[in-house]
C-alpha cells in the first residue's frame, strides 16, 4: 500500500459500477458489444459468508492473490525526478520504488543486506543514495552496495555479493506494478490482451491532481462487486443517474482478470458537479458521451473519462476493513489552462464514492448475520458474477 501524501500533487478517488469483456480498442465501440443482461449466467449467486468474514480465507487471499499476482502500487508521475522514491507495502513486505540516476525505475525490498534493518522510514522522498540508518551501509539507486564501513577487513567480503534484493517491477501504461512471486509471468504477457486498448487516454504521461484515501469497514471484494454494476445506481447515486443512465452499460470484457465496459453520458454533460467538462481532453477521444470502467484483478479499478482518468487501489487490511486509495489524473497541458476546474469532478466523485462505501459497509454488516445466505444475482449483475468466478478460480 502506498501511504498518503506521496504524490507530487495528490490525486483523488473515483468510482465505477459496470462490467467488461474483450476487445482491442475502446475509443470506438463496435456493434458486437452486448448489454450486461445478455451475458448473464443463469442461477449465479453471491459468495458464501465465509469469503467475507473468515480470517483464514483472508490469509489465503494474501498468499494466493497478493503475493502471486501483479499488484498496482502507483504511477510513474509519483517519481518524476531521478532520485525520487516512495515506499509501498504489499502483503506485509515493505518495498522501495525508486527512479535511479539514469531514469530507470526499480523496486527493492526495504531491507538492508547487513542485519536486515529497514532502510527507508519515510513514505516518500528524494535521495542520492540509499543508506542504512543502523551501520551506514550505502547503496546506489540501482541497488548496488557502494559503502560498507569496516567490511574490507572481513575475509572474502565482496560488495558485489550484497546488492539490495530486487522485487519484480514493471510498468503498464505508466502504472507501476509489483509481483512478489519470483516466477511470475512477465507483466507484458499478463497484460497482452489489453495492448493498445487504452492508448487514446495517454495514461503514461498524465499527472495527478489530488489523492483521497477511504478507510472502509467492509471486505475488499464488496468494492469490486459494487464497482462492477449499476443496478444500485438509481437508489444510491441519484446525482450520477441524472447524467449517466444506469441501464446504459455495455461490456466488452466479460471473463477473466480484466472486466468492464462503458456507460453513456447524456449529451453535452460530464461527470462533474456542474455537469460541464472540467479540463482539456486527455487525448483524441472519439466518443465524448461515454465513460469506461474496468476492474483489473486483484486491486485496480480504472475509470476512463474524456477529460480525466480515475484510479482506485484496494488494500485489504482485514476481512472487514479495506483502505481505498483514489487518484485522479489529467493531461499535463490541462494544468495551465484557465478552464481547468478539477474540484468540479473531485467533489462529484467524492460524493459518489462515499455513497458506495456506505452501502458496502451495510452489506458487510448484513453478511455477518447468522441468517445470511447467498442471494441470486440479477441480469444486470453479470460482471460481479464473472468476478466471483475468476476470484474462486484463483483461490482454488
Amino acid at each position: 500500500m502506498l501511504p498518503a501524501g506521496c504524490w507530487i500533487l495528490a490525486a483523488l478517488g473515483s468510482k465505477n459500477h459496470y462490467g467488461t469483456q474483450r476487445m482491442n480498442k475502446v475509443a470506438s465501440v463496435p456493434a458486437v458489444f452486448r448489454k450486461t443482461a445478455d451475458t448473464f449466467a443463469a442461477a449465479a449467486k453471491t459468495l458464501p459468508q465465509q469469503y467475507f468474514v473468515s480470517d483464514e480465507i483472508f490469509r489465503q487471499e494474501q498468499e494466493q492473490l497478493f503475493s502471486k499476482q501483479w499488484i498496482l502500487v502507483g504511477h510513474q508521475s509519483q517519481i518524476v525526478r531521478n532520485g525520487d522514491y516512495f515506499v509501498a507495502e504489499v502483503n506485509r513486505e515493505s518495498l522501495i520504488v525508486v527512479r535511479d540516476k539514469n531514469g530507470r525505475i526499480h523496486g527493492f525490498f526495504n531491507v538492508c543486506r547487513h542485519r536486515g534493518t529497514r532502510l527507508k522510514e519515510d513514505a516518500c522522498g528524494h535521495a542520492s543514495a540509499i543508506q542504512c540508518p543502523y551501520h551506514a551501509w550505502t547503496y546506489r539507486l540501482d541497488g548496488r552496495l557502494i559503502g560498507a564501513p569496516h567490511m574490507d577487513e572481513v575475509p572474502g567480503f565482496d560488495k558485489a555479493d550484497y546488492s539490495l534484493r530486487a522485487v519484480n517491477l514493471a510498468l503498464w501504461e505508466g502504472f507501476i506494478f509489483i509481483n512478489l512471486d519470483e516466477n511470475a509471468m512477465p507483466l507484458e504477457e499478463w497484460f497482452a490482451e489489453l495492448n493498445g486498448k487504452f492508448s487514446h487516454w495517454n495514461m503514461s504521461i498524465l499527472r495527478p491532481a489530488k489523492r483521497v484515501e477511504y478507510d472502509v469497514q467492509a471486505n475488499w471484494k464488496l468494492m469490486f462487486e459494487n464497482y462492477s454494476e449499476c443496478y444500485h445506481c438509481p437508489g444510491v447515486h441519484p446525482q450520477l443517474q441524472k447524467v449517466s443512465p444506469y441501464d446504459s452499460a455495455e461490456n466488452d470484457l466479460r471473463e477473466g482478470p480484466f472486466l468492464g465496459g462503458f456507460m453513456k453520458i447524456n449529451p453535452g454533460k460530464s461527470l462533474t458537479m456542474s455537469g460541464n467538462a472540467c479540463a482539456a481532453f486527455v487525448g483524441k477521444i472519439e466518443n465524448l458521451q461515454q465513460v469506461f470502467y474496468y476492474s483489473i484483478f486483484p486491486n485496480m479499478l480504472l475509470s476512463l473519462h474524456p477529460e480525466y482518468v480515475m484510479v482506485h487501489q484496494l488494500w485489504p487490511h482485514s476481512p472487514e476493513r479495506t483502505l481505498i486509495v483514489c487518484d485522479w489524473l489529467f493531461h499535463p497541458d490541462a494544468f495551465n489552462r484557465s478552464d481547468f476546474k478539477p474540484d468540479d469532478a473531485i467533489e462529484f466523485w467524492n460524493m459518489t464514492n462515499t455513497q458506495d462505501w456506505h452501502v458496502c459497509e451495510l452489506s458487510q454488516q448484513g453478511i455477518a448475520s447468522r441468517v445470511y445466505e447467498p442471494g441470486p444475482y440479477s441480469s444486470r449483475e453479470s460482471i460481479p458474477a464473472a468476478w466471483d468466478r475468476y476470484y474462486l478460480s484463483m483461490m482454488h
